[in-house]
């Protein structure tokens, strides 16, 4: 089954005549998508494969795409219904200085490739100029500073966040950053020559856009820009080292910094970039490699460092140059990296650069536009049933003494639920646009949300404050604000079916708000109080015994090989696989609880149970191309969606039930092997 693009107009008539409407009038239906359904295949043979079998075969990967399944499906809708929400905005833009206004010239900018394709390089000559202009490594501090507030990564990154320790205040948090490849294996796995050649490629690359922009000697100067890269993600710790919250969390003095990396004036940097005097001390995520970082100040010349910078700047406006560029750019960070050989249409660009820039604008109106005013109570009841379902599952823990399970009914007593859209939107008053000039939107947008981020110092924590959009399919869970956000863009098909009776929209919506809310008692989330303070609030025995559950979850996702070769990282993907698991095991509970006693109703020939477990393995059903999955593999805490469905439905009681798998059927797992941590 090829995509088909659904047009703006038709997102708009599918949402504004939502069923909904109309959920009282009909008899409810299963909402299973019985014709991707593989007869031929057994669910106690490959779960997977019996409910997404006929729908593997017989899809295509878009030409534009790394990946699709059924999450890019629903982006697809949801970005056709911003296409819609743009056309009219650009038919009726308002007065300058509007917001209607700005999304419009921000749309058009992008848009405009004549003006791109006129100005080429010319838009970076003033920052290019301005790494040429410094004569003294002294002097890179307030260069770091300057090109942060532009958006541009540097070899660290310095944002303000809640404060782990003391949830009430910001705090600054000082992070590594500064490559280019997904992650530092393709710099420092020589043994494995799919990464190698990537770094080979990348390599070209950088030379390639440098000689673009005017270098005459790009080739050296893409080398030491290699380098450089190199020795930084060397120093760096590896994903799996940046899940321990604990280790990740180190007070240090603005005057200490000195003491931990003594190449680079600190307190110069503070200054420059708005830090100090508002903040005196930051949170270094990473110690040992802001060590390293000082290391490669040392050791490395400032030629090379002004080359480094220059492809730093080149790389972060690539996107929004001439054709010639942006084509250069696609080749590499689509083709070489992710696989996919053609890029999405410009309009598809142009919304997603607009909707990044201006975002709570758009989702105002995408709001008002899309989304009917009844499906926040009823989604808000089912979270509540949620959670009523979480909170019996604590008691029935067999592994948790009472003590900690005490505390862990207060934390999820005081979880916050932002659903749909957040009550207080963003003010873009201070933000200016032009509808000519796209690297100067850029700018704008950029330093807008910078300043943003730093007028948070000395004020207390926002915890109504939304971390997405409404208009993003997606979900989180903030640790710091104990708050799990579900956008108004994933409370439509295929996600949720008004029509559809409960157990498919169970399967597909409500592991959802399964899995977010486990996010607040994985390994990592776990780790957070009530009140989202990094503390420890389990006794030894149970941490102990939450641990030995996890090692088997790592055991059996580390032997998931999607990519011949490139095992799931089993720890890497930890804190996401405790999510689903016990997102899918509360379901269940969810769903049970929901029918009041009665039996589920039979649909399709379908019990409820065997239609909620089918929903979420249809929820994950994807098709990935090679070099998008090695990535994810590498970089991404999430599982590929294949083994997101199959592995999690092996550890769950309820699907045995369901399905009658017995002893000997390869969807089998043994009781004493099933993980059941929530």
């Amino acid at each position: 089954m090829k995509r088909s693009l659904i047009s703006a107009a038709c997102c708009a008539l599918f949402a504004l005549s939502s069923p909904l409407l109309h959920a009282q009038q009909a008899a409810p239906v299963s909402g299973i998508d019985l014709k991707t359904l593989d007869p031929a295949v057994s669910p106690k043979d490959d779960f997977y494969g019996y409910v997404n079998g006929v729908w593997t075969r017989n899809t295509e990967i878009p030409a534009d795409k790394s990946v699709w399944g059924t999450y890019i499906e629903l982006r697809e809708i949801a970005q056709g219904q911003l296409r819609g929400l743009i056309d009219a905005t650009l038919k009726h833009p308002g007065k300058p200085g509007s917001e209607a206004h700005k999304i419009a010239d921000l749309y058009t900018s992008f848009m405009n490739e004549k003006a791109r394709d006129a100005a080429g390089f010319k838009p970076l000559r003033a920052e290019l100029a301005r790494v040429a202009a410094i004569r003294d490594k002294k002097e890179l501090p307030a260069l770091f500073a300057y090109l942060q507030r532009n958006g541009i990564q540097t070899p660290f990154s310095a944002g303000v966040a809640p404060d782990a320790q003391d949830p009430e205040r910001y705090t600054v948090n000082v992070s590594q950053s500064g490559l280019g490849l997904p992650d530092r294996d393709y710099y420092l796995k020589d043994d494995d020559a799919k990464l190698k050649s990537v770094r080979e490629k990348y390599l070209k690359h950088i030379e390639t856009m440098l000689a673009m922009s005017g270098d005459k000697a790009a080739a050296g100067h893409a080398a030491q820009i290699l380098d450089i890269e190199t020795r930084l993600a060397a120093a760096q710790w590896t994903r799996v080292q940046m899940r321990d919250p604990v280790k990740s969390y180190n007070r240090v003095d603005f005057d200490k910094f000195g003491a931990l990396a003594p190449a680079f004036d600190w307190n110069a940097y503070f200054t420059a970039a708005g830090l100090a005097p508002k903040a005196s001390m930051a949170v270094v995520r990473q110690p040992s490699f802001i060590q390293g970082f000082s290391e490669t100040v040392t050791a490395v010349p400032l030629e090379s460092w002004k080359s480094y910078l220059n492809w730093r700047i080149i790389e972060s406006y690539a996107s929004y140059l001439d054709s010639a560029t942006v084509k250069e750019r696609f080749a590499f960070e689509g083709t070489v990296l992710r696989g996919v050989p053609q890029s999405e249409p410009q309009w598809q660009l142009a919304l997603r650069f607009t909707d990044a820039a201006i975002s709570d604008a758009v989702g105002k109106r995408y709001v008002e536009m899309y989304l009917p005013p009844e499906t926040k109570p009823r989604v808000m009841a089912m979270f509540d049933n949620f959670v009523a379902s979480f909170k019996d599952g604590i008691e029935q823990l067999d592994w948790m003494g009472p003590e900690t399970k005490k505390e862990a009914q207060l934390k999820l007593a005081a979880l916050k639920p932002k659903i749909a859209y957040p009550d207080k939107w963003r003010d873009y008053s201070a933000m200016r646009t032009q509808p000519n000039d796209l690297v100067a939107n850029v700018r704008a947008a950029r330093v807008w949300g910078r300043q943003q981020n730093l007028e948070k110092l000395g004020k207390p924590v926002d915890r109504d404050e939304w971390s997405m959009t409404p208009q993003t399919v997606n979900a989180s869970y903030s640790p710091a604000l104990n708050a799990i956000t579900i956008p108004a863009a994933i409370l439509q098909p295929p996600f949720f079916n008004v029509k559809a009776e409960d157990a498919v929209n169970y399967g597909l919506l409500g592991i959802t708000f399964g899995h977010e809310i486990s996010h607040a008692f994985d390994d990592s989330g776990s780790q957070y109080d009530a009140k989202g303070r990094l503390r420890n609030w389990w006794t030894a025995q149970d941490r102990a015994a939450f641990k030995a559950l996890a090692a088997g979850l790592v055991k059996q996702y580390g032997a998931y090989s999607p990519v011949p070769g490139y095992h799931i990282n089993g720890e890497l993907t930890l804190g996401e696989n405790i999510g689903d698991n016990s997102g899918l095991s509360i379901t269940y509970k969810a769903y049970q609880r929901s029918l009041g006693g009665k039996p589920s109703p039979v649909l399709d020939g379908l019990t409820g149970e065997q239609r909620l477990y089918i929903g979420f393995a249809q929820k994950w059903r994807a098709k990935l191309r090679p070099e998008a999955a090695i990535a994810q593999i590498k970089s991404d805490p999430h599982s590929p969606g294949e083994f997101r469905a199959k592995g999690t439905v092996m550890n769950q009681p309820g699907f045995y039930e369901a399905f009658g798998i017995k002893p000997g059927d390869p969807m089998y797992l043994p009781p004493e092997q099933r993980v059941i941590m929530w």
